[in-house]
């Protein structure tokens, strides 16, 4: 399967990862992609901008290298009731949202504390997709989690990154949710979680999960243009919806 997009991307932005957005531009081209999300650690994670940097990728060009770039965000999910770390407002103008538990800002406790916590951003219409759900530091109930997903239309990501060694053990526990997003009718997302410009568009694990779950292409929303922007435009329509009605409470 040849996916058009990365929807899970850092540059030196985060603190902890080594290119710029140019860098990862040019990649995510030689990598054939179309689109490319960039989402930076938000302000909770150690070495992370201050929020107002997000707000400031409106002067980034829609395009670098003839790729499509996303303005977004890996959102760090604070506490069980899934509260997110950067002000309402911003999330009105991002066109990508990836929401994740990390040990530096949400310690682990149990099972059902990180469900719960996953769950309840999804609740909150600001995230596009869960990202590296397989992570073992944190347990979780996956079809809770996929059923709520499925249910709310929020994609699941397969993170190619964890299939690779930055989550030592993901992988039994990213087979375990990619077979119930097929159950389920899920979407899917992908993400290379590049650190390196080198990594953009590194997708390779994804994919061979994909064809041993036999997930459907239809459900990956990163295998057709039609289908990524729909998908885009009606989680931002949502997305604004929901931050002008907490707005104006």
């Amino acid at each position: 399967m040849k996916f058009i997009a990365d929807t899970h991307t850092h540059t030196l932005a985060s603190g902890h990862a080594y290119s710029t957005v140019i860098e990862n531009a040019q990649a995510a081209a030689e990598a054939g992609l179309l689109y490319m999300c960039v989402t930076d650690h938000a302000s909770k994670m150690p070495g992370a901008p201050h929020h107002w940097h997000f707000v400031n990728q409106r002067v980034l060009p829609d395009t670098l290298s003839g790729v499509r770039l996303l303005r977004g965000v890996e959102a760090n999910i604070l506490n069980v009731d899934g509260e997110l770390d950067m002000p309402i407002y911003v999330y009105g103008e991002l066109e990508w949202v990836n929401a994740s538990l990390h040990e530096a800002v949400f310690r682990a406790t149990d099972l059902k504390s990180h469900t719960q916590a996953i769950i309840n951003a999804i609740k909150t219409e600001r995230v596009d997709a869960i990202a590296h759900s397989g992570n073992p530091s944190y347990p979780i109930d996956a079809e809770a989690v996929v059923r709520e997903a499925a249910n709310s239309g929020v994609a699941i990501e397969l993170n190619n990154s964890s299939l690779n060694g930055s989550r030592k053990g993901s992988e039994p526990n990213c087979l375990i949710i990619a077979a119930l997003a097929k159950e389920y009718g899920a979407w899917v997302t992908t993400g290379s979680d590049a650190h390196f410009a080198n990594n953009v568009g590194e997708l390779s694990s994804v994919a061979e999960m994909i064809k041993t779950v036999g997930l459907s292409k239809d459900q990956i929303i990163t295998s057709d243009v039609t289908l990524f922007e729909e998908y885009i435009a009606k989680r931002q329509s949502i997305r604004r919806k929901r931050v002008l009605e907490n707005m104006n409470r």
